[in-house]
């Protein structure tokens, strides 16, 4: 096999990736894009050239010969980024344990290091590569030596060898030099001769093969050219001399020590890992070169039809746990839709079910002495519904378990990145198997024995990840929001889902008509103010019409004109009353296009009922977030915007019971602070916000006014979410010195809440992470930035972190005790709501007030702190009515 040399410009690779991708971080606050980038680099030069050696050349802080010769070299320079520098030394321990050579000296630039490495290739018959994004490499290209130069940051590279180089430039890669000399360069500050640019240096090089060698026949020259070369000859030559990478640098080298191939993967996986980089743990496993990483493999999988129901129901019975996991066709979510039903007691035998065996396994499903294992059980749960079973003791969900580990994970718990993560393994992803887009396929599709080879390796990452997951678990004090809060709200979620909220079609229908009437009114008022009709869906015909005819001031452009978003129209509304009218008429269009028309289209044709999707991983607070429609985004603020809440009903003979927690983010900050003052004033049954605004203000309770008690309430708040004085400014409208007046005068008043803010910030510097009151944890790498933009969002989102999680921890907690009370006393009133603080019960008349009585004490007992939790609890057949 030939031998083939990689020598990488480490400089010039890792700024080009820097610059190239957006910010990564790692758990412990580590920028890591750069490293990333560099190392995606890496992997496609080793899969694309297939080296036998390589090794990667660093600059050194040291001043070189070529500063001690013109100190200007490389002056003014931007200074290299902090988020840049903090990746050079893990990106350097991370090519140790690849067991990748590296290279530097004192006094010389990684490309001389790169020339004489090159040059002593060439001569000891090696096949040479370069990889860099400086174009100055391109004087080393030869017959032996290909230098890439990358190119879209550093996913792409372009060759070039002695022939390439001639056929481009009409000049020898020698003579790449010569054109430097006459041209200069700005990026190192090398001058050149001022007035020659690239046209007229390649010209002069054709003519005269060397700047040497022009300099003696200036007298040939004419014009311009001939004096700008007679004056400025000794620029000329010194600034070739910059220009010529030194081939000669003294630096011991032997060649097989840059033999690439022999290093631990296993050790570069843990590297990874400790970076985040999930998903090139697998391009690793396939890369050429590394021993085999140890696979936490189980024994070869058996996958088989059920042909002895009995025995498999006795062994799930002896062991008292199943892994399981249903394949669904398309279709209604209240219909039969499974294809199989795959089930295993060890991970290794795993049979497949076929619909009509489903039924034979009731007793062992809805068993609660029976744990069910899987991964995205609430699929599970909603799938055998229909079938009248429901799935007892969910026990462990490794995509739950996931979510607590690293709740800020991007690969959305997808079981082929749990499976990398935790056993080193490869299997199909979900798209991997079906597809994307318009032509994936269906599950329904595929043949059985491709489906069943999926499927049995999800079962067997289940059974293999748990183990690994609980330990995690516990080392973390996270097993126990696990086990009695998440793992029993997947059931909660499912019977949600699965029962839905009726929706009233008739009055979704009169909304749509008065929607129309207002948004026709609208544009007419808008055309008339205008004095033309124009798009006004259109930001690039607003913007005309707003900054061209109507002469408002410009707020903010973008590359294609006028930016006319929210906010822009927010700092626009006392300059013309059009702005008000468009952005009412935005509002109606919103909310016709999303909920008039929107919840139309998803209406259960079967059920009359909408049946939204809960997500229990999708935010990093813990709260639960709903999708088709997104009821947590119903806006409140607006008449028309509440009067959405109309179309949602309660059956026939049935009422809405409606339970909302009274500001019980601020009830968790009094309790985690310990402010006697806020504590005192929830005891006491006060109005907090009148008592923030008689605290701030120093006027007598009784004397609030309104003003100063919404003042009051969005300072509250304000706190509550970490917002500036900047901030708060812009909410009340206020200049920054009053507003920073006011949090003072709050910190004074409420010091405690003050000394918790500030140690928060202080234990999630060094932990790395905040936790709630039940120990959930949320990383903030943020707060290690030294972007200082950056590190006051981390700040923010550190004071802020654990009141919400906590507020949604207590939220889960109750929104359990509720559904296994209602359960309990064999009730047919069904919790079908969550949003935000507010829960939902759809109650039968004859049981309503047994149902107010289990939500307001579940509720209100769900969490026991120094301050009451307090519900607000209406009733009303609309949603609407309760509010």
């Amino acid at each position: 096999m030939d031998k083939r040399l990689i020598i990488i410009d480490g400089n010039s690779i890792i700024n080009r990736a820097f610059y190239a991708l957006p910010e990564m971080t790692s758990k412990d606050g580590l920028k890591t894009n750069a490293i990333y980038g560099f190392t995606t680099m890496l992997f496609k030069i080793i899969d694309t050239y297939k080296p036998t050696h390589i090794s990667v050349a660093f600059d050194r802080k040291a001043p070189t010969f070529r500063h001690l010769e013109f100190k200007e070299y490389k002056a003014g320079r931007k200074k290299m980024p902090d988020e840049l520098r903090e990746q050079f030394e893990p990106l350097k321990e991370l090519l140790d344990k690849f067991n990748i050579h590296r290279l530097e000296l004192d006094g010389y630039e990684a490309d001389d290091i790169i020339g004489t490495v090159s040059k002593l290739g060439e001569e000891n018959d090696y096949k040479v590569f370069i990889v860099t994004g400086d174009k100055d490499a391109i004087q080393l290209a030869s017959n032996k030596t290909t230098t890439l130069i990358t190119k879209k940051g550093v996913g792409e590279v372009e060759e070039y060898n002695f022939d390439s180089v001639m056929e481009k430039y009409e000049m020898t890669p020698t003579q790449f030099i010569d054109l430097k000399g006459l041209m200069g360069d700005k990026s190192d500050n090398i001058p050149g001769v001022p007035g020659i640019g690239e046209k007229t240096g390649i010209k002069l090089i054709k003519e005269f093969s060397s700047i040497e060698n022009l300099v003696e026949h200036t007298d040939e020259l004419k014009g311009s050219v001939k004096k700008k070369i007679e004056e400025n000859k000794e620029l000329a030559i010194m600034s070739k001399r910059l220009a010529t990478i030194i081939r000669d640098v003294p630096i011991e080298v032997n060649l097989e020590e840059l033999e690439y191939g022999d290093y631990d993967k296993d050790a570069v996986i843990e590297e990874f890992k400790r970076f985040g980089f999930t998903s090139l743990i697998s391009r690793l496993i396939d890369l050429d070169g590394g021993n085999e990483p140890i696979e936490e493999v189980a024994l070869e999988l058996n996958i088989k039809s059920l042909d002895n129901e009995e025995e498999l129901i006795n062994e799930i019975k002896e062991k008292k746990e199943l892994i399981i996991k249903t394949v669904t066709k398309v279709g209604n979510i209240l219909e039969k839709n499974i294809l199989y039903m795959f089930i295993s007691v060890d991970g290794e035998n795993i049979y497949y079910l076929n619909e009509g065996q489903i039924s034979l396994f009731k007793d062992v499903l809805e068993s609660n002495e029976i744990k069910k294992f899987g991964y995205n059980l609430k699929d599970d749960y909603i799938a055998l519904r229909p079938y009248d079973i429901k799935l007892e003791n969910m026990y462990f969900d490794i995509t739950i378990a996931e979510y607590l580990i690293d709740s800020a994970s991007s690969t959305s718990y997808e079981c082929s990145a749990i499976a990398m993560k935790y056993l080193t393994r490869k299997i199909k992803s979900k798209e991997d198997l079906l597809g994307k887009g318009a032509k994936a396929k269906k599950f329904e599709e595929l043949d059985i024995e491709e489906l069943s080879e999926y499927i049995a390796q999800i079962v067997n990452v289940v059974k293999l990840s748990s183990e690994k997951m609980e330990k995690s678990l516990n080392e973390s004090d996270m097993d126990s929001l696990f086990y009695a809060v998440e793992m029993p709200l997947v059931e909660v979620l499912g019977e949600m889902e699965f029962v839905g909220i009726e929706v009233d079609r008739e009055m979704l229908n009169e909304l749509g008509t008065e929607f129309k009437e207002i948004i026709s009114k609208l544009e007419s008022e808008i055309y008339e103010m205008a004095g033309e009709s124009f798009n006004i869906n259109s930001p690039k015909q607003l913007g005309v019409i707003l900054f061209e005819k109507l002469e408002l001031p410009v707020i903010k452009k973008t590359k294609t004109g006028y930016s006319t978003n929210a906010e822009v129209l927010d700092k626009l509304r006392d300059k013309h009353e059009i702005i008000d009218k468009i952005t009412e008429y935005r509002q109606i269009v919103k909310l016709n296009s999303t909920y008039v028309e929107g919840l139309l289209g998803i209406m259960n044709p079967i059920s009359n009922r909408i049946h939204s999707s809960f997500n229990q991983t999708i935010t990093t607070t813990g709260r639960i977030s709903s999708t088709e429609p997104n009821l947590q985004n119903i806006p409140v603020k607006m008449e028309m915007g509440r009067k959405i809440r109309k179309v949602f009903i309660a059956g026939k003979n049935h009422k809405l019971v409606d339970a909302d927690y009274s500001q019980v983010e601020l009830r968790v900050l009094a309790n985690m602070s310990g402010d006697e003052n806020m504590i005192d004033a929830f005891k006491h049954g006060e109005d907090i916000h009148a008592k923030t605004a008689s605290q701030i203000f120093d006027v007598d309770i009784n004397d609030v006014t309104p003003r100063q008690r919404s003042e009051a309430k969005a300072i509250n708040f304000g706190i509550v979410y970490g917002k500036s004085d900047f901030g708060l400014s812009e909410d009340l409208n206020i200049p920054v010195k009053q507003a920073k007046e006011y949090i003072n005068s709050y910190f004074e008043k409420y010091s405690k809440i003050k000394e918790f803010m500030d140690r928060t910030i202080e234990d999630a510097t060094v932990n790395g992470y905040i936790t709630t009151l039940l120990n959930r944890r949320r990383y903030i790498p943020e707060l290690k930035s030294s972007n200082f933009m950056l590190r006051n969002a981390g700040k923010r989102a550190a004071m802020n972190a654990p009141i919400q999680g906590s507020a949604a921890d207590i939220i889960k907690i109750a929104m359990v005790n509720v559904y296994k009370k209602l359960e309990e006393s064999n009730l047919k009133s069904k919790l079908i709501l969550q949003v935000h603080d507010e829960l939902i019960v759809e109650a039968t008349d004859d049981e309503i007030e047994i149902v107010e009585k289990i939500v307001r004490e579940e509720m209100e007992n769900a969490f026991s702190m120094d301050v009451h939790l307090d519900v607000d609890l209406n009733v009303g057949y609309s949603w609407y009515e309760t509010k």
